[in-house]
């Protein structure tokens, strides 16, 4: 007799954005089934966005799951699977090998902000307090670095002084470099509700694209790309001018303010207009609602951070909040939205090459000594370690000679792959830590070590409003996989006892626990003091914001309410920022402005959201946005490929015309990469330019130019069933194709599709090749229909009288019909004498749903626009269709479908 599973209920946090959603996880004891909101976590109140609704689903993917450590001895060899202690000794003798040659800054460790705090603080001491490096550095790199140096540079301190709350309290809200509604859905859920209980709060939006976080904005000030320094320059003239500062606030709590009066004078809004491209008309009504509002909140993203300014560009909007007096205050402050789930976490424990723990300063030899005391050695290295993509490119010239890499995938992140790349090959040892052994990265592992993945392991993490929160294990890990500190304080053992050093005195932790006992303690007495919690204490209160020192009953929610500022002389001090051009500036040849950012329902590289059919609902393929007067200027039509090149690479992609561009202006999501196109995704082309004070690159920004890319011969295969699995084995074909696409279609039983575009048909052995890797051979099985003459073959899997598998080449316009039949399991009998014809719509009788608008409830857009071409505004959608009542995250798109039908009818 079985015994009958018990569900029950594990509290953690979501693993994705930094807005720090608390999720409630259900396992039957082996397994996660499904997820939901903890209607009693202060960040979301119960709300998921798409991915985090879905973290069941991409953390039920063991095809993809890396379960066993794997080593290979030489680049031509294999990898083959190992225990544990042979590949973390083998590691550690490369490792000590390695530092006793060449010293302990020939090594790197490259990590993560989607590791707990925990991980990130082990890996921290081992680079720092073991190796002697500080050759430690983090995507985090990538997406906060600049948010860091602006908050340090004009406040003193990495401590964002705003929290969740003041959305609701503030009069007005600056939306910076920032698609919120699609980057951070549930904390747009918040604006939403704090626009509904005050209509006459003021919502301005700083983005070159005409998203649907602008859309909804009162105000859209369209900045050309860059141009963010003089817009807030200009916007501080207007405040001087109309007297919106506040003088006393700037005399008792800041310096410098005298030198940026004399800097902005030159700055007036007719003389930046220009230089931004927007009215000067719009310029001074920012000023007016940011300085004239009883209380003004800015929310700012990878428009500040990524770029070659990226830290004036973060001081000059800081700057705007000391001269108005608008911080410390409920619904006021400059709050910057972390990317990562934990890149807070990862800058608190100094896991960053220019940091120290608990906020220290590297440059500061008292602050050395203090941390060197608290883990029991002599010293820690004083000289700066190599940021993320200067490690890279040490290891490209041979300096770096070993890489440990945890948690991220930079062979898809990371500008400038052709270097990347070359870095990657260039080491003599690459040690691989991760979850998903099919990432980019995990191609270059001389050894891959399995980690154990979300909800199987223990930790803590910090959201944007420094609120941090206890991860409670909800399964054991699978396989042989461990948790990430367990297997860097494992190896820092092995290392220690190679190098002379007191490893296992170093890494004494049981447990999670015993780690955060540790990193607790090095905040005492520092602004981000934490002394005063434990994971008892989170579990009884729930996630509770820093600083929380032993004896208090509660954490701040805001900062500097006192006006006393973490800073030699308690003062803020101005930032005396001046505007500077692009790192690289349109020219004849590469005439159009390049920007990157994120789709709704993706995540990062997708080597998690990747695996869930239904998030490519909403965006099935990479596409290159553009106005459509210069798709028109070019002779291009929707869908079809281009060549975008810039001065690093290029990459072929197809084209639509957008509403949401500028002319001459183009956008691309940041996600796919060779996992799941043809090239190196985006980053072939983006600049590894960085600023000079953060060292983030300037990733949203690439001067770029195109032409017309025709691939006469084409190509769509779709698999159901294991789609997952025959994605996986698809994959490492993408490069052998001038063009490719590749990626999931439906919800309960995904469909695998690939689309490629050729200048030549592919060979009989190739297609034999692909129906192999597709267990499409059964001839008894298949329909098929062929045309040598016109260069046409179809073929067409069935199972019970079902399509499981369709190859279609050289004509394709039934793929899309065909896809969303295979979806449905639609009985293919009625359908017979259509599915091998050449029809781009499906017989009469059936229609095609089109493109899913709300994930959620697996609403399509041919559903919505029935029901707006009846009358239906937003709350008869909800109320009929449901769409938008659960996530939110469609509902700026459900208003934008119903506005844009209300103007065409008009």
């Amino acid at each position: 007799m079985t015994a009958l599973t018990t569900s029950k209920s594990i509290s953690s946090a979501c693993a994705y954005c930094g807005v720090g959603c608390g999720v409630l996880i259900e396992t039957d004891g082996t397994s996660i089934t499904s997820v939901r909101g903890d209607p009693n976590h202060p960040a979301n109140f119960g709300r998921l966005c798409t991915k985090g609704a879905t973290l069941h689903l991409a953390a039920a993917q063991a095809d993809a799951r890396a379960l066993y450590p794997a080593l290979r001895e030489s680049r031509d060899e294999v990898r083959a699977r190992v225990s544990w202690d042979d590949a973390l000794d083998h590691a550690a003798a490369r490792f000590a090998d390695i530092i006793r040659e060449h010293g302990p800054d020939a090594v790197g460790f490259y990590i993560s902000g989607q590791l707990l705090t925990e991980d990130y603080y082990v890996f921290n001491k081992l680079a720092k307090g073991l190796v002697g490096t500080n050759n430690v550095d983090t995507n985090s790199r990538l997406c906060m670095s600049s948010a860091v140096t602006g908050y340090k540079a004009t406040l003193g301190a990495d401590a964002p002084p705003a929290c969740y709350e003041d959305i609701a309290a503030t009069h007005c809200l600056f939306i910076a470099g920032s698609n919120t509604a699609y980057a951070h859905p549930i904390l747009y859920r918040r604006i939403e509700d704090a626009r509904k209980a005050n209509p006459d709060l003021k919502v301005i939006v700083v983005d070159p694209r005409r998203t649907d976080t602008a859309r909804e904005a009162d105000l859209h000030l369209a900045i050309l790309p860059g141009t963010d320094v003089a817009l807030f320059n200009a916007m501080l003239h207007v405040m001087l001018w109309e007297d919106l500062t506040d003088p006393a606030y700037i005399a008792a709590h800041t310096s410098g303010f005298d030198a940026l009066r004399a800097t902005v004078r030159e700055y007036s809004p007719e003389a930046v207009a220009g230089l931004c491209g927007i009215p000067a008309a719009d310029i001074i009504t920012a000023a007016r609602w940011f300085g004239g509002s009883p209380a003004t909140l800015s929310l700012y993203c990878q428009g500040l951070n990524q770029s070659s300014h990226g830290t004036d560009k973060n001081a000059a909007l800081i700057n705007l909040h000391l001269a108005t007096g608008q911080i410390g205050r409920p619904g006021a402050g400059p709050f910057s939205l972390t990317g990562q789930p934990n890149a807070m976490g990862g800058r608190e424990v100094g896991g960053m090459a220019g940091l120290l723990s608990a906020h220290r300063d590297m440059a500061n030899p008292a602050h050395r000594a203090e941390v060197a005391a608290l883990w029991g050695v002599d010293s820690v290295p004083e000289t700066p370690g190599k940021t993320a993509l200067e490690m890279f490119e040490a290891a490209a010239r041979g300096e770096i000679k070993a890489l440990w890499i945890a948690c991220t995938n930079p062979a898809q992140s990371l500008p400038n792959q052709s270097m990347v790349r070359a870095a990657l090959d260039k080491a003599e040892f690459v040690v691989v830590q991760e979850v998903n052994a099919y990432t980019e990265t995990a191609e270059y592992a001389d050894l891959l070590l399995p980690a154990a993945a979300w909800g199987e392991k223990e930790g803590t993490v910090t959201n944007s409003e420094r609120r941090i929160t206890h991860l409670n294990t909800a399964i054991s890990a699978p396989g042989e996989t461990r948790a990430d500190w367990d297997i860097a304080a494992d190896f820092a053992r092995r290392l220690g006892k190679l190098l002379d050093k007191p490893g296992d005195a170093l890494f004494p932790y049981a447990n999670a626990e015993a780690v955060f006992n540790e990193h607790r303690e090095s905040t005492r007495g520092r602004d981000l003091d934490i002394t005063g919690l434990s994971y008892a204490l989170l579990d009884e209160r729930g996630p509770q914001q820093w600083p929380f020192p032993q004896g208090a009953a509660t954490g701040k929610a805001r900062l500097y309410a006192d006006g006393i500022y973490p800073t030699a002389d308690g003062r803020a001090k101005f930032s005396n920022t001046r505007y500077l051009p692009t790192a690289e500036v349109i020219d004849a040849r590469f005439p159009l402005h390049l920007n990157t950012g994120r789709l709704r329902d993706q995540w990062h590289g997708m080597s998690r959201t990747g695996m869930v059919a239904r998030l490519y609902s909403h965006a099935e393929a990479p596409v290159l946005s553009m106005h459509a007067d210069d798709m028109a200027r070019r002779s291009l039509k929707n869908g079809e490929l281009v060549r975008m090149k810039s001065r690093r690479g290029e990459l072929l992609v197809p084209v639509e015309a957008s509403e949401e561009m500028r002319v001459g202006q183009v956008f691309m999501p940041m996600h796919w990469g060779g996992r799941y196109m043809s090239g190196f995704g985006i980053n072939s082309v983006t600049t590894d330019q960085r600023d000079p004070v953060s060292r983030q690159p300037e990733l949203k920004h690439a001067a770029v130019q195109l032409s017309k890319a025709p691939l006469p011969w084409h190509m769509a295969v779709m698999r159901r069933d294991n789609a997952v699995a025959h994605m996986l084995r698809i994959q490492p074909l993408l490069s052998r194709f001038d063009y490719a696409s590749c990626g999931l279609y439906g919800r309960d039983n995904p469909v695998l599709v690939l689309r490629v575009a050729h200048g030549t048909p592919l060979s009989a052995a190739m297609l034999a090749e692909i129906d192999a890797l597709l267990d499409m051979q059964d001839e008894t099985r298949i329909m098929r229909y062929d045309d040598p003459r016109r260069g046409i073959s179809k073929r067409v899997l069935v199972d019970d009288g079902r399509v499981v598998g369709v190859r279609l080449t050289g004509e394709v316009a039934a793929a899309d019909w065909l896809k969303e039949m295979m979806a449905e399991a639609a009985d293919i009998a009625p359908l017979r004498t259509w599915v091998l014809a050449p029809l781009s719509t499906p017989p009469v009788g059936t229609a095609s749903r089109g493109r899913i608008v709300c994930n959620c409830l697996n609403i399509s857009e041919t559903q919505i626009l029935a029901a707006v071409a009846l009358g239906a505004d937003l709350s008869a959608l909800q109320a009929s269709l449901k769409c938008g009542t659960e996530c939110g995250s469609c509902v700026p798109e459900l208003k934008r479908m119903v506005n844009t039908y209300k103007q065409e009818a008009a």
